[in-house]
């Protein structure tokens, strides 16, 4: 690992799949400096790609100048720009035969057993994924529903194709998905689906898997409390014993769109270093990713990074652009205040209580599992019990889905001096001009 510490790092090499303490680190960012990467997709390029132990291909760790454990680290999102001029997504089926327990993580080949067999590529089409050993496809999803999306220049539609399209996509895969030069996964393109061609879609760019290192290695795509239950029992080299070890996870698989230019993103630091990773971004996504895959795609991002000392917290909080929060979490208006402060001495309420939003990651099984994570985070961190926490979610915020079975986004509009006190005010202050 380099020690040199940067103000601007670079970042364009990726893991095979896997986050952890062991992994090779990229570099060091100074506290307060610039992060670049241009990442290769994630989901269904290393999914169908047998090499890979985890289903994404994220930047090998980063080490962050002053980030200790106990530590959090904000990442300010300043640009997000999608690379490909194409994808393919849709929902998937597994190949029997081609994994063990765990089709995104513990590949091998069906016909000669080789665990995650290096693999070549012949012609275009689902079968196209061949072990290199024995020539059998060996790749461990299909499309049960595929569809293919090509992009304006401007990367602000994206409009699905039909057969023709997509088979001339595929004959230039590589180069259409723009995987950066030390990518390893196969284009998903190469499969050329056509469903539901003619329907255009919205664009709007962000980054579904960043996050820090956990203190355990996980298969990058499972650092998650729902995508983390195929763990626990699994029989592979990441396999967990119960959910109590699930507890290390960082939740960097939050998939929230949300996560996009002019969004801060708060992380737990839980190794030295922070090892901030970065990948997954989406074209475009709707509210829980209801096929469990979206519009994958290279891109390249630039974020700021700082250090927030002594701000000991279990998983990521958001603070995401003023037009994306719930309206009854969004900062108070002068009128609004102004009015507060009359209905106050109207009712011989001492003073209108200064507050300001954040939104707290939760993650589990179910949708249900991963509220209740968010209320104990948000508990913790603000020194509230369940009952407060409901009330104040209930009265000023709500919980919004990032992504089906279990990611939720808990909002609030969180009283100063509880954000004060952990040191998060200046954090919320800067992102919200208050």
């Amino acid at each position: 690992m380099s020690q040199q510490i940067q103000q601007e790092l670079d970042v364009d090499r990726f893991t095979l799949g896997l986050v952890g303490p062991d992994q090779e680190w990229a570099g060091t960012v100074a506290d307060g400096g610039t992060v670049r990467t241009h990442t290769p997709p994630a989901c269904w390029g290393p999914m169908i790609t047998p090499e890979f132990r985890g289903g994404h291909e994220v930047t090998r760790p980063i080490r962050v100048e002053n980030a200790e454990p106990g530590d959090a680290i904000a990442v300010h999102i300043r640009d997000v720009e999608v690379t490909s001029v194409a994808t393919s997504t849709g929902s998937m089926a597994e190949r029997e035969g081609a994994f063990g327990d765990d089709p995104f993580v513990d590949h091998r080949c069906p016909e000669c057993g080789t665990a995650w067999p290096e693999s070549v590529v012949e012609g275009t089409g689902e079968d196209a994924i061949r072990c290199a050993e024995c020539g059998a496809n060996a790749s461990s999803f299909g499309f049960e529903f595929g569809y293919t999306v090509a992009f304006d220049d401007d990367r602000t539609v994206g409009l699905t194709v039909g057969d023709a399209g997509a088979t001339d996509l595929a004959e230039r895969a590589h180069e259409a998905m723009a995987l950066p030069e030390h990518s390893r996964q196969h284009p998903i393109l190469l499969y050329k689906p056509a469903e539901i061609p003619g329907t255009l879609g919205h664009l709007r760019p962000f980054i579904g898997n960043i996050g820090t290192t956990p203190p355990r290695e996980f298969p990058d795509s499972h650092n998650a409390g729902d995508f983390g239950q195929f763990l626990i029992g699994a029989g592979h080299d990441w396999g967990l014993p119960d959910e109590d070890a699930l507890a290390d996870r960082t939740d960097g698989h939050m998939d929230s769109n949300d996560v996009r230019p002019g969004a801060t993103l708060i992380c737990p630091v839980k190794v030295e270093g922070a090892g901030l990773y970065v990948g997954d971004l989406h074209a475009n996504q709707g509210d829980g990713e209801l096929s469990l895959h979206t519009t994958d795609v290279s891109g390249r991002t630039e974020l700021g990074v700082e250090v927030i000392k002594g701000l000991d917290i279990d998983g990521p909080l958001l603070l995401p652009n003023v037009e994306d929060l719930p309206d009854i979490a969004k900062p108070y208006t002068g009128a609004e205040r102004e009015t507060g402060t009359e209905l106050a001495a109207q009712y011989d309420v001492d003073e209108v209580a200064d507050a300001a939003p954040i939104q707290v990651i939760g993650s589990g099984a179910t949708i249900n599992d991963a509220t209740d994570n968010a209320f104990d985070r948000a508990g913790a961190l603000l020194d509230m019990t369940e009952g407060e926490v409901r009330a104040r979610c209930t009265f000023t915020g709500g919980v919004e889905i990032a992504r089906l079975p279990g990611v939720v986004q808990l909002s609030m509009l969180a009283p100063m001096d509880r954000l004060e006190s952990v040191g998060l005010a200046d954090t919320v202050r800067e992102q919200y001009d208050l």
